[in-house]
């Protein structure tokens, strides 16, 4: 199949998988999932103003060895919105009740962007409940203005306006080469973007793109040298978000920390180049 035609479920042709609704802690809670519940747990986090399709490339190569369950975080996608707190910690309290809800005591956690920074919040404050942790250029330890801004605009161009044209150019942020935004993805979001009242929910989610907020929700170097989860930092040649180099401190901090470098990628190396990103990340969560 063209790259032109690609599609979400050209991409899950390989897995067997499972969409459904779960209540965590009263929130109406949407997922992905592929593998079986006898496999240990592996949770898929993504970033700001994203939803469970952003692994639709990784379900078939991690439900092998996993049960591995994307989610659609509170505010998000086709989970719940309700009207209060969308930092950090509610986040984390969102993660933890669907780990309960799950039936699960501990899981591995992954993590992309928003989703990293929820992932090792998790890691500091209940380290009990991860096994291993992997973050995919997270958030939580740098605050650039220029970036901020960058977000926020496009974030809210397109939940107010949510065209074809502005949706795109919402995912081509996320890419290093655009042409990988195909119309199946812009279609996806567009259709979350679209659901009455988001533009509210949306200005919520923004608020850790607001410098004080962010600031107050980042990670202390005494916190993050306190991660005890064996941890792969996953960054790209070309995040637009952080440099590779960030992404290296936050390794150098987390003790035994491995870190990756994926070239060629932006900030969805999950979906830009799932090939290397299976290879990475199953290497990782599979070594004994």
């Amino acid at each position: 199949m063209s790259e032109h035609h690609r599609s979400i479920w050209s991409d899950l042709t390989g897995a067997s998988f499972t969409q459904g609704y779960l209540d965590a802690g009263g929130i109406k809670t949407r997922f992905i999932s592929s593998g079986s519940p006898d496999k240990p747990l592996l949770l898929l986090l993504h970033g700001t103003g994203g939803h469970s399709e952003a692994y639709s490339r990784n379900f078939a190569a991690h439900g092998e060895h996993f049960w591995t369950v994307a989610i659609d975080l509170i505010g998000h996608g086709w989970s719940d919105k309700p009207g209060g707190s969308y930092e950090i910690a509610d986040y984390g309290a969102h993660v933890l009740a669907v780990m309960d809800a799950l039936g699960a005591t501990r899981a591995h956690i992954s993590g992309e962007s928003l989703g990293g920074w929820v992932a090792a919040w998790i890691a500091v404050h209940h380290p009990q409940r991860v096994d291993r942790l992997v973050l995919n250029t997270a958030g939580g330890w740098t605050a650039h203005a220029e970036v901020m801004a960058r977000i926020k605009r496009l974030s809210m161009e397109a939940v107010r306006d949510p065209s074809v044209e502005r949706i795109r150019t919402r995912l081509e942020f996320l890419m290093h080469d655009t042409s990988k935004v195909n119309d199946d993805l812009v279609e996806t979001r567009r259709a979350i973007y679209a659901q009455s009242g988001f533009p509210d929910i949306m200005e919520k989610i923004l608020c850790l793109q607001d410098m004080e907020t962010r600031q107050r929700n980042m990670f202390s170097d005494e916190e993050t040298r306190g991660i005890a989860s064996p941890t792969l930092v996953l960054w790209t040649s070309h995040d637009p978000t952080a440099s590779p180099e960030e992404g290296k401190r936050i390794a150098d901090l987390i003790p035994n920390a491995r870190y990756e470098v994926m070239n060629g990628c932006g900030h969805w190396p999950q979906f830009e180049d799932p090939d290397k990103f299976n290879a990475i990340h199953l290497g990782f969560l599979l070594d004994a």
